[in-house]
């Protein structure tokens, strides 16, 4: 087997409230709910990071960066992206691809995917074409369903340098 190249899963969820900005794929929403959490909870960023932290063998976004850390309090979720894949690089490897999907009821996201891609890959420093982004809602059914929550997964395919 080619231990070369690797494969990560992340997956992040994030309760929407009220007084809060909504932030996804490193773009701002206009929406009249935003997501809790103790950086600017962008629950794509963090699935994101999750995938390509697990893919690298180097724990999960919690440990990189906890919410008991003031230094992450209201962070902009975009540069926890750029250290992960700076900590990526700096343990010789290099992100391939990303394939993510979110879940929610509200607001439509497909008028955002081409925004969040482009902005993702300024962030990670690779080709906007290899960010792959979907979105779909959970039919009403659980806590995205009743509008309460959005999440979102991610796959990451690494290679070693």
């Amino acid at each position: 087997m080619n231990s070369k190249i690797r494969i990560g899963f992340g997956y992040d969820m994030h309760r929407l409230a009220e007084g809060r900005a909504l932030w996804i794929g490193g773009v701002r929403l206009d929406y009249r709910l935003g997501l809790e959490g103790h950086s600017d909870a962008d629950v794509l960023i963090h699935a994101i990071c999750d995938a390509l932290l697990g893919a690298a063998n180097l724990r999960d976004i919690g440990y990189h960066f906890p919410d008991t850390s003031s230094a992450y309090q209201n962070a902009d979720s975009k540069m926890l992206l750029r250290e992960t894949v700076s900590l990526l690089h700096a343990h010789g490897f290099t992100v391939g691809n990303i394939d993510a999907t979110i879940c929610a009821e509200q607001p439509k996201l497909n008028p955002f995917i081409p925004a969040m891609q482009q902005k993702l890959s300024e962030v990670m420093g690779i080709e906007r074409d290899a960010i792959s982004i979907k979105a779909t809602t959970s039919e009403k059914m659980g806590f995205v369903g009743r509008e309460e929550g959005i999440t979102a997964y991610a796959v990451a395919l690494i290679g070693k340098m």
